[in-house]
């Protein structure tokens, strides 16, 4: 009896914040969001607004009358709803299309003070000024070799908005906005501007992990003003070898404008050592005819296995890993938003040098093998252009679509050979005639080895993203996140935790392990309209729900354990700085190594959006 109340009072405090935060917008659910109401929907609200206007003036004469029902009117009552989302910039051009393209003009904004909504601020405070000056902007070839039209091409309006979200993807670019307009002295020709701004490129992050190692990275990203990035992360240890260490990487974005990436990294820590090469061009466009890549790592690095009594220790681990992989896109149906099938391969090849050694009944996932995959893969996507999201001002690109796969291949293994498949189905932004975003995937999969399912694997997700919430001062978002997976007959290194992950934020904890895990992620974001010293401030509130069990049985007969907490993140999105996270948590129902309290101080790695874009052909990750 005590358990049963002890989980459904857990659960009641891990739904409470989004309970609450529901509870003070419910005069607002009729207003629209920034996606926007059009035709016979876009009527119906504007004969509601009228009905909620007069209502509301009634509601505020009344208030008038005494102090305290001025105050609670003014707290209760939702102010004017004004529209935050930026626009598509290819609705507004699309009169122009079919015209032939004349002038292209870039303009620089200066990454502190102006911003691409309003030019003409300028920066004020002195570390803005001199950020100003020391800052090297973009390279105007660097800009051009990322514009997908030219001079004398015929101007296609859904270029525009597809530009922008490449741009905004590359990480030294804040925002990027195109503007169209016909040429004053021949209507057949339009002039294009762009108006884009950077980020202030350097940045610098460090950690304490412990009272015996520490870490400090200081980066560039975008170097010399080409778009290249290159890091430096200095690692120590007090007790182990070798005591002082670097981490290395360098990256080139965008290659000849073709959209291809490399890069390259030494590491040498007590946590790493080895070397990475990377070169991959990814459909990033519906319109990309063919992808691929290359891979190769020589690693030896530490891992955390099971070991006695449910607890983890630490292996040394050392293998070569490479791969390559290749993809054709075929596109279905005509337009700019048809949907593509994209047939792939991959061949992945590892080896072993130095791997732990299993004890007599126990059997380990780490094995050579040679694995020969291919992919079928149907999607469709477009983006939806939002803000207060994820970001603090600045323009999201939210994708909508859907992502179906289906992978097969062959393992020729060291323990023999062996077939993989999975299926893939996901679909995202269903809420089309409703403000919101709601994300759904799920997955079943894996290898049939001596003629039983082996490494299998289920997994289901949903994630759903609240409208722009605006209430006086106000403005608030809620995010709900559900996850679901269940290993089917995995190896006895390989189980589930909520270890190092974001399910139950700051529960770190070696002890709860399993083969089925459920969690649940509630969180209420306030963003606030003033800042600090630049800083844009988000309050959030959340509460965390997981449920860990064996494979077998059902996952609500497992351990529950919660996190409830509130904090503050600071971010300045002129900056490549991650963002800057304060945050007190409470763990009502812990376990040995987890403590009642948390409280954290750091870098918060922001969020980022499901895509429906066509990946290699791999298996899905138990983790």
């Amino acid at each position: 009896m005590n358990s049963v109340f002890l989980r459904y009072g857990l659960l009641f405090l891990a739904l409470f914040p989004a309970f609450a935060g529901s509870a003070q917008t419910t005069m607002e659910r009729a207003r629209p969001d920034s996606l926007g109401m059009v035709g016979e929907q876009g009527d119906k609200y504007e004969e509601r607004s009228d009905r909620y206007a007069l209502f509301y003036d009634s509601l505020r004469a009344k208030a008038q009358s005494r102090r305290l029902t001025r105050m609670l009117y003014r707290v209760l009552v939702p102010g004017p709803r004004k529209p935050e989302a930026p626009c598509d910039s290819a609705l507004y051009a699309s009169p122009l299309e079919g015209k032939t393209i004349g002038r292209i003009d870039i303009i620089r904004l200066e990454v502190f003070g102006p911003s691409i909504r309003d030019t003409s601020r300028k920066a004020t405070l002195w570390y803005e000024k001199a950020g100003n000056l020391i800052h090297t902007r973009s390279d105007l070839h660097n800009i051009r070799k990322n514009l997908l039209f030219k001079k004398g091409e015929l101007f296609r309006p859904e270029e525009l908005y597809e530009n922008e979200r490449l741009l905004r993807l590359l990480p030294y670019i804040r925002d990027a906005r195109f503007m169209a307009v016909a040429d004053t002295f021949n209507n057949q020709l339009i002039n294009i501007t762009l108006l884009v701004q950077d980020r202030f490129s350097i940045g610098i992050t460090g950690n304490v992990n412990s009272s015996r190692s520490a870490a400090l990275e200081v980066y560039n990203r975008n170097l010399f003003g080409v778009g290249h990035e290159l890091s430096a992360r200095f690692v120590g240890h007090l007790t182990r070898e070798p005591y002082t260490g670097i981490e290395t990487t360098y990256r080139i974005n965008n290659i000849g404008g073709r959209f291809i990436s490399f890069s390259a990294g030494y590491l040498n820590t007590y946590l790493n050592e080895g070397g990475v090469v990377l070169l991959d061009k990814n459909f990033l466009r519906t319109s990309d005819v063919w992808g691929y890549g290359l891979s190769g790592y020589l690693m030896k690095r530490t891992t955390l296995l099971p070991g006695e009594q449910y607890s983890l220790r630490e292996a040394t681990l050392g293998y070569s890993h490479y791969s390559a992989w290749a993809g054709r896109n075929f596109q279905l149906g005509g337009g700019p938003r048809q949907s593509q099938l994209t047939l792939s391969g991959q061949y992945l090849y590892r080896r072993y040098s130095d791997r732990p050694t299993p004890g007599a009944d126990q059997v380990f996932s780490y094995f050579h093998h040679s694995l020969w995959m291919t992919g079928l893969t149907w999607s469709k996507r477009s983006y939806q252009p939002d803000e207060l999201v994820y970001g603090y001002g600045i323009t999201e690109d939210i994708p909508r679509g859907f992502r179906n796969e289906l992978v097969a291949g062959f393992d020729h293994a060291e323990r023999g050979p062996r077939w993989y498949t999975h299926l893939l189905l996901s679909n995202g932004n269903l809420l089309r005639k409703k403000p919101g975003y709601l994300y759904l995937s799920g997955s079943a999969g894996g290898f049939l080895e001596h003629g039983r399912v082996r490494q299998g694997l289920v997994e289901g997700s949903a994630r759903f993203i609240s409208r722009m919430f605006v209430s006086g001062n106000a403005r608030f978002r809620q995010f709900v996140n559900v996850d679901y997976k269940m290993g089917i007959h995995r190896y006895d290194d390989e189980s589930l935790t909520f270890y190092k992950t974001k399910l139950i934020r700051g529960f770190d904890s070696g002890e709860v392990t399993g083969n089925q895990r459920l969690s649940l992620n509630m969180e209420t974001v306030y963003f606030q309209k003033r800042d600090f010293y630049r800083f844009n401030l988000a309050f959030f509130t959340f509460g965390d729900l997981g449920i860990i069990a064996p494979g077998h049985g059902s996952i609500f007969k497992g351990s529950y354990y919660s996190g409830l907490g509130v904090g503050l993140r600071l971010h300045n999105e002129s900056l490549v700085f991650k963002t800057l996270q304060l945050r007190l948590s409470i763990y009502p129902n812990h376990p040995r190594d987890v403590g009642l309290l948390g409280f954290l101080l750091n870098e918060h790695t922001r969020q980022t959006f499901y895509t429906f874009q066509p990946e290699p052909p791999a298996p899905r990750r138990f983790e």
